[in-house]
């Protein structure tokens, strides 16, 4: 049995699964997407030997930014430019996460959602960065949303990759306290007043829809609940250099909230998977019925330009000179401009055959011919159907 893929789950149950649910535009068209990347309904082009020994068909990929079978060199490419940019500083690791009892009110507003959380997050970290009972100084940060559990349930949370200290008056400040960043307790109780009294502000000025059934003052007594109990928000451990959290952070930028890789078996009766709870406990697996499976996956579709990547402090796109300041304090030069990733030069590197040269005679294949997409792409939505969609 080969690998069984995204792709191969969604052209086999994605159709029925269709038709009984209501489904946002974005979703039904990036579904569309997975199910035809890489295959005759995008065309291509062939290339040949130019000795006649071999012949490849290409098909053209669909781009879609949660499809787990092209997405690779865009990451490699993201990657390798915040490796060049990271301050050689230990950097540490955090995670906020939100209560699943904020899980509905996050469904119907997923992008203002987005922004509240990704503004909480900001808003906690440099309001202990810049407190010199902390730290005194301006941070480097990157941040990645991320929705999903290893089971795909709706799991939202944010990773954190911050520096070891920040930067202030033309010098760096360490931590005051050895071992640990910043106080966890505190750093959950003021992150937690500030998500709920961004969205308790946002639903008094109508910016957000409540879920069915709930009123504003249910809305306020949720609020006074969940003030009450822990949060889970996560300090990890020191790291020497950031490399190995940014490269964890861009294994979920793009490629969807599952890898073919965990994927164990796909039949009528449901799609077999591996999962962890966490870190610390051993590989298990999980059975979910074909829809039930689609239905999971879909739900961690973002919106179209929805940002689910931001870069704030010393690491923002605007702190060039601060952040080269900073590094030549630690001896680093400036950073350079890398030129984009080349997918035929990241094969060589990686030790890969390369995959325009014949496997027979070693001479560079020829491209030789367009091959047309079998249909213009038309998504087979019309104006009702969108509307009633949203």
């Amino acid at each position: 049995m080969g690998l069984i893929t995204i792709q191969g789950i969604m052209k086999s149950g994605y159709k029925a699964y269709e038709k009984l649910h209501k489904l946002p535009l974005h979703v039904r068209k990036a579904a569309c997407a997975l199910m035809r990347c890489r295959t005759t309904e995008l065309g291509g082009h062939m290339q040949v030997c130019p000795e006649g020994h071999y012949e490849r068909h290409w098909y053209n990929s669909c781009r879609h930014r949660v499809c787990p079978q092209c997405n690779w060199l865009q990451i490699e490419d993201w990657l390798a430019r915040q490796k060049e940019r990271l301050i050689a500083c230990a950097h540490y690791h955090m995670i906020f996460t939100i209560p699943h009892e904020l899980n509905e009110l996050w469904i119907k507003n997923v992008r203002p959602m987005t922004n509240i959380l990704f503004t909480a997050v900001h808003d906690t970290l440099f309001e202990f960065f810049l407190d010199e009972k902390h730290i005194g100084g301006k941070p480097g940060i990157i941040a990645t949303l991320h929705t999903w559990s290893q089971t795909l349930i709706l799991h939202n949370h944010i990773h954190c990759l911050i520096t070891d200290g920040g930067f202030r008056d033309g010098k760096w400040i360490s931590p005051r306290y050895k071992g640990y960043l910043l106080p966890g307790h505190p750093v959950m109780a003021v992150f937690r007043g500030k998500l709920l009294d961004y969205i308790d502000k946002a639903i008094a000025k109508e910016k957000l829809t409540l879920p069915e059934g709930m009123t504003v003052r249910h809305w306020r007594n949720l609020k006074n609940k969940l003030g009450r109990v822990k949060w889970n928000v996560r300090v990890m451990e020191r790291y020497a250099h950031g490399n190995g959290v940014l490269i964890y952070l861009s294994r979920y930028m793009r490629g969807g909230a599952i890898s073919n890789k965990r994927i164990l078996s796909h039949t009528d009766k449901g799609v077999t998977f591996r999962h962890r709870a966490d870190e610390r406990t051993k590989q298990r697996t999980m059975t979910l019925p074909v829809a039930d499976f689609i239905q999971r996956y879909l739900l961690h579709i973002p919106e179209p330009y929805t940002k689910v990547v931001r870069s704030w402090g010393l690491y923002a796109p605007t702190a060039k000179e601060e952040l080269t300041h900073c590094r030549s304090l630690f001896g680093q030069e400036a950073i350079t401009d890398l030129e984009p990733a080349v997918w035929q030069d990241y094969c060589e590197t990686k030790g890969d055959e390369h995959p325009e040269l014949c496997p027979i005679c070693g001479q560079r294949l020829i491209r030789t011919m367009e091959i047309p997409p079998l249909r213009q792409y038309r998504h087979p939505a019309n104006k009702e159907a969108i509307q009633k969609a949203a």
